[in-house]
């Protein structure tokens, strides 16, 4: 049993959440949340949440299944295009350059253990 929860546009940096997703990759699910919950990084409460979502799924797929064999069997994060943050800082001569702020796509894959 494979379940997926996916975060997009996610308002939070890749390599801030890719530092987080790498703590919970091949984890259990419920020692990954214990984890984030005491983690204080920012996006802990994201990733967190993400888990739940799938552990959800994951008992929605199979009513009948035994969620303390669920594992956090792949998570990546991907950068999201960042159209609608776009943010201008005066330069030197009149210049302007933009800000960078970061947008990611986060997903998360449980499976189980055999």
């Amino acid at each position: 049993m494979v379940s997926k929860a996916i975060a997009r546009f996610a308002r939070i940096s890749p390599r801030k959440a890719r530092m987080i997703v790498n703590l919970v990759r091949g984890r259990q699910a419920g020692e990954a949340l214990q984890l984030l919950q005491f983690t204080a990084k920012a996006g802990a409460p994201v990733i967190s949440k993400l888990i739940e979502s799938a552990v959800a799924n994951a008992r929605a797929l199979s009513p009948g299944g035994d969620l303390d064999a669920l594992f956090v069997e792949t998570a990546f994060v991907d950068k999201a295009p960042n159209k609608n943050m776009r943010r201008w800082r005066p330069r030197a001569m009149g210049r302007a350059t933009q800000i960078q702020k970061g947008m990611s796509h986060i997903t998360i894959h449980l499976g189980t253990r055999e």
